[in-house]
């Protein structure tokens, strides 16, 4: 079933340009404000065929042309004078402020062996940025390193935004052609045929997609349909979309079609939902619960997951009380950055007073703050403690793309923390109840930065760059404490300094690193994951040993338990006694160990985690 009959069946209207299997295009805009609406069919700069298109009483423009088929370029025109792209084109060749060009969306011959996805209990995230995870920065050169990561235990790739933006390079949240892969990386079939590869390898694809706001340039709407922007809400970006004013129903059918054209027409396994609390909406029946309801509708055949951005750890749409399987966990982040670090200046300014205590608190609770309104530096005004959440719904990680890319020089944390505490903290990422996520490259620890960089110019170039200069705040020191300007980020030398470096991979150091990640993973598939359906919600519980020493349990059903005992310090703590309020375990198993430690000797930036039963 194609993604056009699974949204009749959800009651979706069309957008944008559809081959239909009599022959012929089929053209769709929904243009309320526009008094008079062109189709341009040709190459902008000859000679275009003109064909002008009446509204319905709902603002629509639709139009048949028998003689069309996949391959054509074209454009709208609006009030005989702006031509733009198809706000739903499926490609831009030449960007968007190009002509888009008609794509069958049935034309791929899918041979994925029948894939079915995975269950989340199995998720082992990877963000990757398709234009700096290989030299070429495509889809196909992409697809070469993909065995690599199956063979690590990587189970997910999550790309980054590939909606269209102008430029040649950028993060993708700026995207304004939703439906576009962006043109730099390859065309839509190449894309297909990336995500076809890795179904064949066993792993998952999700899509990172942005439903807060388009970015500043390339963006007609507000011309022809202003309706897409709410009069009345706001957020960092400036308007917010429209979900819950007059001709809130047509934005809310373009972003659930656009969820389900991911999901469908791509065969993505999931979608990451960034920054959903930028998302305003009063309806009863709001965009998100309504978005997750369609998907789960729609597509009923196979494992489909969606997982959210919430800056406020707003919980209620997690499972058991909503639609969605996880939510990034920041917290865990932010605390492990203190523990290691020290660092107490910003956001990170919440979690420096005791931050070891923290941590453990999080590996048994998972969030640790919620809500709060946040003061410019972003630390919050008050910290209201959230209640324990199920721990397989929180995505943990050491690095993404926003936290190597607040900072100026785009430093990973391995460049921040001490090297010598990483193992630890790389292992308690990947060995927990929750699902882990590593960064592009961090499985061979990956020297390279990543920074910010976006391809503006003139005077949006100028703001960005005096922007990020004034936001840095703290985070404009560098790690090494080196001196210097940072990096200018709409510079092509800013993109190329994020680009991995491949061969660091194949160096002792790489290999020793991904051969630690692939034993952790291999623990976690063998001890996590099948008793990821026993753990037993808000049961887990930790102990302080000293402020730098804790030991927790997890806690499934049948009384089984995984310890964790970890010491979170350069210097060796001894002789350790009763190391836990606890009653003994029985039948302990060995899962997996970093450092040196035992019942009565916990060597530096050690850990230990064991199985076994309570009484």
């Amino acid at each position: 079933m194609n993604i056009d009959e699974r949204s009749n069946d959800v009651n979706l209207p069309e957008f944008g340009a559809r081959p239909l299997s009599s022959g012929g295009v089929r053209f769709s805009l929904w243009a309320p404000e526009a008094a008079q609406v062109e189709l341009l069919v040709g190459s902008a700069g000859s000679p275009e065929a003109v064909h002008t298109v009446a509204a319905d009483t709902d603002g629509w423009h639709n139009l048949t042309l028998p003689d069309l088929g996949a391959g054509a370029l074209y454009r709208w025109r609006i009030n005989g004078e702006l031509p733009v792209p198809d706000p739903a084109s499926r490609f831009n060749p030449e960007g968007p402020h190009g002509a888009s060009e008609v794509i069958d969306p049935d034309a791929f011959a899918w041979d994925d062996g029948g894939w079915q996805g995975r269950p989340w209990s199995e998720a082992v995230l990877y963000e990757m940025h398709i234009g700096t995870f290989t030299p070429e920065g495509t889809y196909r050169a992409a697809e070469t390193r993909l065995k690599e990561l199956a063979d690590t235990g990587i189970t997910a790739v999550e790309l980054m935004p590939l909606s269209d933006f102008p430029g040649r390079f950028g993060w993708g949240y700026d995207g304004v052609l939703p439906f576009a892969p962006h043109a730099a990386y390859g065309r839509p079939d190449d894309l297909k045929h990336f995500i076809q590869s890795a179904h064949k390898l066993g792993l998952m694809v999700f899509m990172d997609v942005v439903y807060n706001h388009f970015g500043p340039d390339g963006n007609y709407l507000g011309v022809y349909a202003s309706q897409f922007f709410s009069p009345t809400h706001t957020n960092p970006w400036g308007n917010s979309l429209n979900f819950d004013n007059e001709g809130s129903a047509q934005v809310r059918a373009f972003f659930i079609r656009n969820a389900l054209h991911w999901l469908d027409e791509y065969r993505c396994d999931g979608l990451r939902l960034d920054a959903v609390h930028a998302i305003v909406d009063d309806s009863t029946f709001d965009i998100l619960d309504e978005l997750a309801h369609t998907v789960k509708q729609a597509i009923s055949d196979r494992e489909v997951h969606l997982v959210l951005e919430n800056e406020n750890n707003d919980h209620q749409r997690l499972p058991g009380s909503g639609g969605y399987d996880a939510q990034w966990n920041d917290d865990f982040h932010h605390v492990m950055h203190a523990a290691l670090t020290g660092d107490g200046k910003g956001y990170y300014q919440d979690y420096a007073k005791e931050p070891i205590a923290l941590l453990a608190r999080s590996l048994a609770q998972g969030f640790l703050w919620e809500g709060s309104k946040r003061t410019s530096d972003g630390a919050r005004t008050d910290l209201r403690e959230a209640p324990p959440q199920p721990l397989g719904a929180m995505v943990n990680f050491l690095n993404n793309h926003d936290q190597s890319g607040n900072r100026a020089f785009g430093e990973r944390m391995h460049a921040i923390a001490p090297l010598e505490s990483m193992h630890l903290a790389t292992a308690i990422m990947l060995l927990s109840p929750a699902v882990p996520m590593l960064f592009q490259g961090e499985e061979y620890g990956a020297t390279s930065p990543f920074l910010y960089f976006a391809d503006w110019d003139g005077d949006l170039k100028d703001a960005v760059t005096d922007g990020r200069l004034r936001d840095f705040g703290h985070f404009a020191e560098r790690a090494d404490g080196g001196t210097g300007e940072p990096p200018p980020p709409c510079e092509e030398s800013t993109f190329a300094a994020s680009k991995l470096d491949w061969t660091e991979a194949e160096q002792p150091q790489g290999k020793e690193w991904r051969s630690f990640v692939t034993g952790a993973l291999k623990a976690r598939r063998e001890w996590f994951q099948p008793r990821a359906a026993d753990l037993i919600s808000g049961a887990h519980s930790f102990h302080m040993l000293d402020d730098r020493t804790f030991v927790l349990r997890w806690r499934y059903a049948q009384g089984e338990v995984i310890e964790l005992a970890a010491h979170f310090s350069a210097l060796d703590r001894q002789p350790v006694a009763d190391l836990q309020p606890w009653s003994e375990l029985h039948g302990v198993q060995e899962i997996f160990g970093v450092g040196s430690l035992n019942d009565t000797h916990w060597g530096e930036w050690s850990a230990r985690w064991r199985f076994g039963r309570e009484a």
